[in-house]
């Protein structure tokens, strides 16, 4: 068994501008990394196509059509202040959810233990009717909806350490309680949700952290807050929101992580998936904006992955 990287040079054809953060040199610099010896057992997959019907279970046909008409033909279109598209954004939003549903079929099938979606756009901010943030779709909850209307589970939980919080996410699974979300993140930040108080149905678990906090904080939110919700939630599959912005040398925002704390998380994610579900992970990129600390804390990430298997 071992661990599948998904992925499609589309991605890197959405291009929201000179200057903007969420670039395409963000998945080169994490495709070099992953080039190294030491990942040589990844099973590599070319990311397909999500289908409209995978993507309606989480956005409404009204938002799809919107997104994909307004691709220009050159140049470029502003969603928002943010979020911006390109002549190849709306194949690269298609691969990027595409990715998380074939990653779910193929660990479900056996064919590897978990896996990796090496994609961009990026998409724990895009709200059921809203693209924002960086985001087209979700793909993470397109995953998830996947893991249960293509496979027959129930109990599918997104867990996301990106230093934002994931409000589409939270947005997407606050109303039913067989979905569960657990996100720590830099609060005050964009985009101003993610408070301890929110909820859910008893299915959110928000772990809000101040500026300038680091390691000793992350884990302690994630060992007593967030781990033993997940814990709890007995997951019959677990998808990772992995946004690697929190580290200290990202220009986003103000937390101090290092690579080390990212493969703290990710060892103590699996321990619970090899509990609860079989090891079943699916992980997917969301931020990280500075090129050098992504790639280091991206290695650390599928390293601990696939612990068994390099």
């Amino acid at each position: 068994m071992t661990t599948a990287l998904f992925t499609h040079p589309a991605c890197l054809a959405h291009d929201p501008g000179p200057g903007h953060p969420e670039s395409p040199a963000r998945l080169q610099a994490v495709l070099a990394a992953l080039d190294a010896p030491e990942f040589a057992g990844l099973a590599r997959y070319e990311a397909p196509l999500a289908t409209e019907d995978q993507i309606l279970r989480v956005h409404p046909v009204d938002l799809i059509h919107h997104l994909l008409g307004a691709v220009p033909q050159e140049g470029f279109a502003r969603i928002d202040g943010d979020t911006i598209l390109s002549p190849g954004s709306a194949e690269a939003a298609l691969r990027a959810a595409g990715a998380l549903c074939a990653a779910v079929d193929a660990v479900m099938a056996g064919e590897v233990q978990n896996a990796f979606c090496a994609v961009r756009p990026p998409g724990h901010h895009a709200e059921p009717e809203t693209a924002m943030g960086f985001c087209l779709f979700n793909n993470v909850a397109i995953g998830a909806l996947h893991a249960r209307a293509a496979h027959g589970l129930t109990r599918i939980a997104v867990v996301d350490f990106d230093v934002h919080h994931g409000n589409g996410t939270q947005a997407a699974f606050e109303q039913d309680p067989d979905l569960f979300f657990a996100s720590s993140h830099q609060s005050p930040l964009y985009p101003g949700s993610g408070s301890i108080v929110e909820r859910g149905v008893g299915n959110i678990f928000n772990a809000p952290l101040p500026p300038g906090s680091g390691s000793a904080e992350f884990r302690t939110a994630w060992r007593e807050r967030l781990l033993p919700a997940l814990r709890d939630f007995k997951p019959e599959f677990i998808l990772i929101s992995a946004g690697f912005d929190a580290h200290a040398d990202d220009p986003l925002a103000n937390l101090n992580l290092t690579e080390d704390d990212y493969a703290w998380i990710t060892r103590e994610i699996m321990a619970i998936a090899e509990e609860c579900c079989a090891g079943r992970v699916v992980s997917t990129l969301e931020g990280g904006y500075d090129l050098e600390a992504l790639a280091r804390s991206v290695r650390a990430h599928i390293s601990q992955l696939g612990i068994a298997n390099f």
